[in-house]
């Protein structure tokens, strides 16, 4: 037992008093944190299944249109026309604000929307794929980003919630218990030192009589 290695004094006591103070207000401070963090997290979970159904709904848009550009001018010429066209898309990382805490995120900067072929070259059904697939490709950066972001902060969620646990069930009860150990230790010693004194002076009325 932790309590049998602890010098019952009040020096001891005054010390186990404030770390078990400091304790205390640590866990409660823990545990707003876990909450604050459980509640972005949330809410970032949240926005995840609205883009996953944003992607969704991109894709049953994009897809059909690549196959209906194919069908129109043929797979050899839609694979010359795609292996001609650039994308202007680019990607940085980035940070965004999180439950106090900086969290790194990814970026889609794109630039106003550009013919990828000639006019002559140009269909409908091309430009409204590129189209498409680009938007669709925002969306999926913008995804990536923020799944980067809910995997950190269930990260964070489970360091907390194990530090909260280990202040709850070990170091507050055990700390407790050395408090309680030592004023026991205390009382007892108080009460023995009383009765010492009692019997001593008994002893010596005794004496006296």
């Amino acid at each position: 037992m932790p309590t049998q290695t602890i010098a019952p004094t009040k020096s001891n006591l005054l010390k186990e008093k404030e770390n078990l103070a400091l304790a205390v207000e640590g866990y409660e401070l823990l545990e707003r944190k876990r909450e604050i963090l459980m509640m972005e997290l949330m809410k970032r979970v949240d926005q995840v299944r609205i883009l996953e159904r944003k992607i969704e709904t991109k894709a049953s848009l994009a897809y059909p249109l690549m196959r209906r550009m194919i069908l129109s001018i043929g797979r050899e010429r839609a694979r010359e026309l795609a292996e001609g066209a650039r994308n202007p898309m680019r990607i940085r990382e980035t940070t965004v604000q999180a439950a106090g805490q900086r969290i790194p995120s990814l970026e889609a900067v794109i630039p106003g929307r550009t013919l990828q072929t000639s006019f002559m070259n140009s269909t409908v059904d091309t430009d409204e794929t590129v189209a498409e697939f680009t938007e669709l490709l925002e969306v999926l950066v913008q995804m990536a980003g923020l799944r980067t972001v809910v995997w950190r902060l269930a990260k964070e969620v489970k360091k907390t919630q194990r530090r909260v646990n280990a202040l709850d069930k070990i170091v507050i009860p055990e700390s407790r218990a050395r408090k309680s150990f030592i004023e026991a230790s205390l009382e007892e010693r108080e009460r023995d030192a009383i009765f010492s004194t009692k019997l001593l002076k008994s002893k010596g009325e005794a004496k006296e009589d």
